[in-house]
């Protein structure tokens, strides 16, 4: 993927600059606050190679992309240098979508350290349960701090980011959260005796873990920060404006946010305690069965801070598992599609994509292949339930917080690691086996650019050259999509000429809009797809003029575009010119009359043999 290019094309299809207010992203997903989504050009993105789907959750934009979202998103903000995230949406936002991409922006920019030293605290547990290590051992204790560090000061981790969602000095911030911290502090509040400030009595509580009290805090200073820039004139804004907001949300903090934080969050824990204990079976069958599609819609993030409040407050959380359990099957369903589909290059995705939801990035697995193929995702839902409710019914808890996946298994050894493995393996196995009972249907597939899907070949067929030039293998080309034939097999030519004909007698089932590539169906059925140059789309039409229209019958030589090969040489583009069958699957073989030296336009070029009746 080239990454500005395809920045450039995102932004372009989403409504432009003026239409982003604000983006970051999670481990898979691009997350835009649009002004408008109804400016965004939903098919247009989904079409963009390296854009697996689109998703609306609440007033968030997503686009699913995997793992190259990191250099995507950075691409994209290197594009949008003056981006105002203080401008607001054309439409009134949604309260309760307002709180959800609130969460989602503070957590995810933490996640990766904690599930991180998440996977570590789990691995210490599991050698202090084998004997390997003692607790008094100083190694053991070196590496216990660099596990527990980030849970311990969470407020810090947690008043830097928030900082950042809010609009407040994020270093101010991190200043308010040391507070609670400092020696000072903790010494009164251990000494028992009642702590006032100016006469005012101050709550001891103990803030190391939490949550909920920082996020409530960093919401204040946000506000007090904006109220006191007003009034400070401009040269002693730098040392006045962070004075006044420490002295005047610090005390807040310590008498009544802070305990109001903390009886909140214990409340939510005990909520959710009460639920598990009463509801056991029930809520694993509803929650497991039903957590996939909150994740879709973003409402999971409601639940990331209890869960991490249980896990450093209690030692455990009893939730953490039913994620583990939805991951494990969705990976049970795309290994099922694998063991029940024919068509080789959807086994292929089915199985890459399982073993990414195994290893906990799910989104391969649910947007590239269950959800394209409906029945799958049905079984990954069921398997969630089933081992949701045996989870549930042993009293599971995961005692770290770590990515949902393998890599996370140590944040689960405890004395119900065993039954956590268990419930892990029913959802997956349960998912694979009622995917390959349902089973699915092939024939929905992606389409390329609008061609409409087409029976299996049963007669051969002959394509001839597009242009005169010489004969180049797709694995020879810079392109990976083309290199790898995603888009399926054929053969390229670099050009001696500026004149691109067709290779068939059929129709043009559509022309991108830069002129540079195009989309043909023969009458026997072959689905064409012919691309002129590698990342000729950041020309943006230039040296491309298009002589066809979508719909328009066409037969073999007839013109289709002309193009300046010079121009594209002293830009140093790649001028090949790529034709490939984009429903290769639907014929038996796809082979090159010849496959090298030079090939006059018009000549037999490619010859597709009937499958088998």
């Amino acid at each position: 993927m080239n990454y500005q290019d395809t920045a450039r094309q995102i932004i372009s299809k989403i409504g432009g600059k003026e239409n982003i207010l604000s983006l970051f992203h999670c481990i898979t997903r691009l997350r835009f606050l649009l002004k408008d989504n109804d400016k965004a050009d939903r098919p247009a993105l989904e079409a963009l190679d390296g854009v697996m789907g689109v998703n609306i959750s609440g007033d968030q934009f997503q686009l699913i992309i995997g793992n190259d979202v990191e250099p995507l998103c950075k691409a994209i903000l290197a594009e949008l240098p003056d981006l105002d995230h203080a401008a607001r949406p054309t439409k009134r936002r949604n309260p309760v979508s307002v709180i959800l991409e609130g969460l989602s922006s503070i957590f995810s920019p933490i996640i990766p350290a904690i599930a991180g030293a998440g996977i570590l605290k789990g691995m210490l547990a599991l050698m202090v349960a084998m004997q390997w290590v003692e607790t008094t051992n100083q190694t053991y204790q070196i590496l216990l701090a660099i596990s527990d560090g980030v849970f311990y000061f969470m407020p810090l981790a947690l008043s830097f980011s928030a900082a950042k969602k809010f609009g407040a000095n994020p270093y101010v911030a991190v200043a308010l959260a040391a507070v609670l911290f400092h020696p000072a502090i903790q010494t009164l509040f251990k000494a028992g005796a009642p702590v006032n400030f100016i006469g005012l009595p101050v709550p001891t509580v103990n803030y190391a873990s939490t949550v909920i009290p920082i996020l409530l805090a960093v919401w204040l200073l946000s506000h007090v920060e904006r109220l006191i820039d007003r009034f400070i004139p401009g040269p002693l804004k730098t040392m006045f404006v962070p004075l006044l907001c420490l002295l005047i949300v610090t005390p807040i903090t310590l008498i009544v946010i802070g305990p109001v934080g903390i009886y909140t969050g214990n409340a939510l824990s005990g909520s959710i305690i009460w639920l598990v204990e009463n509801m056991g079976i029930v809520a694993g069958v509803v929650v497991g069965g039903t957590l996939s599609l909150i994740i879709i819609t973003g409402m999971h993030y409601v639940i990331v801070p209890i869960m991490i409040n249980n896990i450093s407050t209690m030692g455990f959380d009893p939730i953490k598992i039913l994620f583990y359990i939805a991951n494990l099957g969705q990976a049970g369903a795309a290994f099922g599609v694998f063991l029940r589909a024919r068509d080789k290059k959807l086994k292929s995705l089915a199985l890459t994509t399982s073993f990414s939801a195994m290893m906990g990035i799910t989104e391969p697995a649910m947007y590239g292949v269950n959800i394209r193929y409906k029945r799958p995702f049905a079984a990954a839902l069921t398997g969630g339930a089933c081992g949701g409710a045996f989870a549930m019914a042993m009293g599971v808890k995961t005692y770290a917080f770590a990515l949902s996946g393998l890599p996370g298994l140590p944040a689960l050894v405890g004395p119900t690691f065993l039954w956590a493995l268990v419930s892990i393996a029913i959802s997956f196995v349960c998912a694979a086996i009622i995917t390959v009972i349902l089973g699915f249907e092939e024939s929905t597939q992606p389409v390329v650019a609008g061609v409409s899907p087409m029976p299996i070949a049963r007669s051969e067929e002959k394509l001839f050259a597009p242009v005169s030039g010489e004969l180049k293998a797709l694995n020879t080309l810079s392109d990976p999509v083309f290199a790898d034939e995603i888009f399926g097999k054929g053969l390229a030519i670099f050009p001696t000429t500026g004149e691109l004909r067709s290779p068939v007698n059929g129709k043009v089932a559509s022309v991108f809009e830069t002129h540079h590539a195009l989309a043909l169906q023969s009458d026997t059925g072959a689905e064409i797809l012919i691309h002129i140059g590698i990342d000729t789309v950041k020309l943006g039409g230039r040296h491309f003029t298009s002589h066809i229209e979508a719909g328009q019958v066409i037969e073999v030589g007839d013109l289709l575009v002309t193009f300046d090969l010079n121009a594209l040489k002293a830009e140093g583009i790649d001028a090949s010119v790529i034709l490939v069958v984009t429903n290769s699957e639907h014929y038996g073989d796809i082979s090159p009359v010849k496959v090298n030296g030079d090939i006059a336009s018009r000549d037999e070029f490619l010859t597709l043999t009937a499958s088998a009746a």
